[in-house]
């Protein structure tokens, strides 16, 4: 059996993506206003999801996550591509997606004006729910992610991470075999994410269901996902676990230095050291050989620099620093926790 792109049909598969891309025009500008140039969102996209896996799309902000969940769900139409979910044709079909799994966006404004409990149960009975059903996941959701004493708030009324977690419960309710979640937890303390992690986690071993997760939070990617795409400006330059990915790099260590005020550049080994180094105000990073690292270390402890150093740390590396060995434009556009 094969797929409409004539490739052999791998039954694991749950999305396929071939050659996806999108380009907005450019803008003008008005009023003496800037315009906007053309934007790449993606391009030449192509990325297989399989069956049961936590999938993430790891980038910086514009690297073109957000656009190419909005093409994989139906909300938006590719210049060209295909978008193959569960077999069907999401591109011919963007209707057919709602069928067929939950999507989480970055913005949920549709409910804000219900309570949390009523904006659960209400996605319940468009998703096919009868009335009692559809109240008895309310409820399970709801205690399941803590959200049961918030029950009667509307969401316009709860916090950012409150209301993020609230969205998500009205997702979860109704099962579907793909659950889509743009940035998940933003907004949310350590306890509310642990209890979405639990959530998700044990829909994928009770129920079998898929997660395309989109993040660019570095931690939450290397502890939650099981392969990772990492995308800059609409391309995926890289697909594999994350330690496969880190294996990319594990010959080297990451440097972190700290300065009181500013770098001590007159000091000819730091001025060195600057020509490697990812700048973010008075922090720099660095990705060196093991014995480039020690010799680092021993330049900004032993010498004239240690009076301008606040502090420093040695760590091995991690998905930012992949990102960075493969080329990433977005120099410091990874969030690390």
């Amino acid at each position: 059996m094969t797929t409409r792109a004539g490739e052999p049909l791998r039954y694991d598969d749950v999305v396929r993506v071939r050659a996806l891309s999108k380009t907005y025009p450019p803008v003008k500008g008005r009023r003496g206003a800037a315009g906007a140039p053309e934007v790449r969102a993606t391009d030449q996209v192509t990325l297989d999801v399989r069956h049961g896996e936590i999938f993430g799309l790891l980038g910086p902000n514009g690297a073109g996550k957000s656009t190419l969940v909005r093409q994989l769900t139906g909300l938006l139409r590719p210049d060209s591509g295909s978008v193959e979910i569960l077999g069907h044709d999401i591109v011919r079909h963007p209707e057919r997606a709602a069928r067929i799994l939950a999507y989480l966006g970055q913005e949920s404004s549709a409910l804000d004006e219900l309570t949390v409990a009523l904006a659960a149960e209400t996605t319940g009975r468009l998703r096919g729910l009868e009335a009692r059903a559809a109240r008895a996941e309310r409820d399970a959701v709801l205690d399941e992610l803590g959200l049961a004493p918030l029950a009667g708030r509307p969401l316009k009324k709860l916090s950012g991470g409150q209301r993020r977690l609230a969205c998500l419960a009205a997702a979860l309710v109704g099962a579907r075999p793909l659950l889509v979640l743009d940035e998940p937890t933003t907004g949310m303390d350590p306890v509310a994410r642990r209890a979405v992690w639990a959530a998700v986690d044990r829909r994928r071993a009770e129920q079998g269901a898929t997660v395309l997760l989109v993040t660019h939070n570095v931690i939450e990617a290397e502890t939650v996902l099981d392969r990772v795409a990492v995308l800059d400006e609409g391309r995926v330059i890289a697909c594999d676990t994350p330690a496969g990915l880190k294996e990319r790099v594990s010959g080297e260590v990451r440097v972190e230095l700290v300065w009181r005020e500013r770098a001590p550049l007159e000091v000819p080994e730091v001025a060195v050291l600057r020509e490697r180094a990812v700048e973010a105000g008075r922090r720099w990073t660095l990705r060196l050989a093991p014995e480039e690292a020690r010799a680092a270390v021993a330049t900004v402890t032993g010498g004239a620099a240690f009076a301008a150093l606040d502090d420093f740390t040695l760590a091995t590396p991690s998905l930012e620093d992949v990102y960075l060995a493969l080329g990433g434009e977005a120099r410091q556009g990874l969030v690390k926790a």
